[in-house]
């Protein structure tokens, strides 16, 4: 059996074993609004809603009094999970950035799926009195970022064309509002954010000193059914364009994914829409150029054995 059958069968197992479709939210809107105009349900999915999100401040080494340096992200989550967006959690359908999915996807961690992405928007964030004023300026500089994660990729690709690559200095102090705490409170010259992290950047005093927009793929690990992953998607699709067509109502959903220390000093009134699911395909083209961009910058200490975009991809 070749691995496209055998991963149709896989795919096809009988819903009654599979239990409720979990849908690990990624702290933007769209799923909130196919949630709440019934878009799910239109297309026939039992489904739930599990909390992707984090809050945890930032954590302080009590020996020294430093930032303490987290070497744990999104590939590991994938990794402890097998395809799980985590080892306790249970996620159909989960997204991280198009990195970290590609080469978890490539280790044969979960299956990526191939017909759409997520454009968020993102950047290296400054205090506004800061003398850092362009991507220049941060050569040399430590910029907090994520583990294997997005923001850890997509620092190192803003930054590249600006400096040599040694110039880049990354400070791994953990999840997206760990690193807004750092940010606010000025331990480190500046904080890679992205998404609803970024958006609330501006109301919390900071300023984009380079853009590191960026792409999120999605994740589903073996097992799970995939007339259920085209259902997610297919309603997804009807809730971007409500995003596209009239965001203001929906805008307040973000207000639940603000950690309540911040929650005063943000209205996300002035929000823009955020993340953006773009539905084109993930091709082998991009998948292997991803692969090489990131293995020529030893971001992981191996490459995977062999890769395969057909036993990797759902396209």
């Amino acid at each position: 059996m070749g691995m496209g059958t055998m991963r149709n069968a896989i795919w096809h197992k009988q819903e009654e074993d599979m239990g409720k479709f979990t849908i690990q939210q990624h702290g933007r809107l769209q799923e909130t609004i196919a949630h709440e105009l019934g878009f799910f349900t239109d297309e026939g999915l039992d489904y739930e809603l599990a909390d992707g999100s984090d809050m945890k401040s930032k954590e302080i080494d009590s020996a020294t009094g430093n930032l303490k340096e987290i070497r744990t992200g999104a590939y590991q989550s994938y990794e402890a999970g097998k395809g799980n967006k985590g080892k306790d959690t249970k996620s159909d359908i989960s997204c991280a950035c198009h990195w970290t999915v590609n080469n978890a996807a490539a280790n044969s961690l979960g299956t990526m799926y191939g017909k759409a992405y997520v454009v968020t928007p993102g950047g290296i964030m400054v205090p506004n009195d800061s003398p850092i004023r362009n991507p220049e300026d941060l050569a040399g500089k430590e910029i907090a970022v994520g583990y294997q994660s997005g923001s850890h990729y997509t620092t190192i690709q803003a930054l590249e064309p600006f400096m040599p690559l040694d110039q880049i200095k990354l400070k791994f102090v953990g999840l997206p509002w760990q690193r807004v705490d750092v940010a606010v409170d000025r331990d480190l010259p500046a904080s890679s954010l992205w998404g609803v992290t970024f958006l609330a950047a501006e109301q919390l005093g900071l300023r984009k000193a380079a853009d590191c927009t960026f792409m999120i793929t999605f994740m589903f690990p073996k097992g799970v059914a995939e007339e259920d992953v085209e259902k997610y998607f297919r309603a997804l699709k009807r809730a971007q364009m409500e995003l596209d067509l009239w965001p203001e109502p929906y805008k307040k959903h973000y207000a639940g994914m603000i950690p309540k220390k911040y929650r005063d000093k943000i209205d996300v009134r002035k929000f823009a829409a955020g993340e953006r699911i773009v539905f084109l395909p993930y091709t082998q083209q991009t998948f292997e150029r991803t692969q090489n961009w990131i293995h020529s910058r030893s971001i992981f200490d191996e490459k995977p054995a062999q890769v395969d975009y057909a036993a990797s991809v759902a396209t």
